[in-house]
């Protein structure tokens, strides 16, 4: 089985060595890259299994790196790694398309234990058959163009709205916890005590349900939430 293939977008030579080092020593191939610029052409010229992404970089920033890996490798499983610790920032990098937000200083056990999630849920998603359309009542996720409507009208959603709702509609019918959600959309280990299911079910019931019927998103006291229709 050939190695796993990492990019590391990180302009701090010390860390980046030590995270190289590491997981060279794990049986990775890792490729490491101290610009934004060079990050992009890097993550869209060569084949990688999961980039290791720096927010604060000299030429592009890693949301702007994220953003554009996302429109262009939807697939491509992205770990951000941050000093900036703030919710709002954290929401601007799932907003982008991050699969999972580390924040520095960190362990490196934890770093790579939330790397073994996002490639194995890749590599499940390899295994999956390929599906071309969810849909539920009048709502339709297109799962090539990567679009959403809802009685025929596009809807606009962020990655990380598309994200979640794309694993609602996969369970659909099913009562979901918010452990679940967290461990599934956002990623291994992450923090428990957030309120970034709560804020991300908002968005997208304002977008997908409240102009529309029958409603869809349905919250489960202290259980969960349900995607059904509910006439």
């Amino acid at each position: 089985m050939s190695a796993k293939q990492i990019l590391l977008v990180e302009d701090d030579q010390r860390l980046s060595e030590s995270i190289s080092r590491t997981l060279t020593r794990k049986g990775y191939e890792v490729s490491p890259v101290f610009d934004g610029t060079a990050g992009l052409q890097a993550a869209l010229g060569q084949r990688y299994d999961l980039v290791i992404l720096d927010v604060v970089l000299p030429g592009l920033d890693g949301y702007t790196i994220c953003g554009e890996l996302r429109r262009q490798r939807p697939r491509l499983p992205i770990l951000m790694l941050t000093a900036l610790d703030d919710t709002e920032d954290r929401l601007r990098g799932f907003e982008q398309g991050t699969d999972d937000y580390l924040a520095k200083p960190f362990d490196i056990r934890e770093l790579h234990a939330r790397m073994l999630a996002l490639l194995r849920r890749n590599e499940f998603m390899d295994e999956v058959p390929m599906q071309t359309r969810l849909q539920i009542a009048n709502l339709e996720m297109n799962l090539l163009s990567k679009t959403v409507t809802r009685d025929g009208e596009k809807l606009e959603l962020t990655a990380k709205e598309y994200a979640l709702l794309e694993y609602l509609l996969l369970h659909q019918n099913q009562l979901i916890t918010k452990m679940e959600l967290l461990k599934e959309v956002w990623g291994l280990n992450f923090d428990p005590g957030t309120n970034i299911v709560e804020v991300y079910i908002a968005y997208l019931r304002k977008k997908v349900d409240r102009p529309y019927e029958p409603k869809l998103i349905h919250t489960k006291p202290s259980q969960g939430y349900i995607l059904r229709p509910e006439y």
